[in-house]
């Protein structure tokens, strides 16, 4: 009863910026760990950024360059990614779970009950 709905990829040159929102719209929960994820084909679910308990949490090929942040009110969070690289080039999803979850397990795509459909980032030149 939660649906999760990406948006704001596209096609950017290497360096650029976008700006990804998660709108989550049904059942909702108080307490919550929001997080978001990549993937390229042929590679599993990669973890990019989370928010638990209420730190921020990166992976290491992302830190100083993505940020993520939240809107409460309009129940939406964001991944802002600067400086991007080929690299960065994935399917990337929102994705939720309706209670906090221990740090042990906040990078595992398995742990997540509610998924978005995913939007693509293509960075190149």
């Amino acid at each position: 009863q939660v649906q999760l709905v990406e948006s704001g990829g596209g096609l950017v040159q290497p360096g650029g910026s976008l700006k990804l929102s998660c709108a989550a719209s049904g059942r909702s929960f108080s307490s919550s760990t929001r997080g978001w994820f990549r993937q390229t084909p042929g590679k599993e679910r990669e973890f990019v950024s989370v928010w638990s308990g209420g730190r921020e949490y990166y992976a290491d090929s992302v830190k100083g360059r993505f940020t993520f942040s939240r809107d409460n009110a309009k129940n939406t969070w964001y991944l802002q990614m600067n400086s991007l690289t080929p690299e960065d080039t994935a399917v990337y999803y929102c994705a939720t779970h309706s209670s906090r979850l221990i740090l042990s397990r906040i990078g595992g795509a398995e742990n997540y009950d509610y998924w978005g459909q995913g939007t693509q980032v293509t960075v190149s030149s």
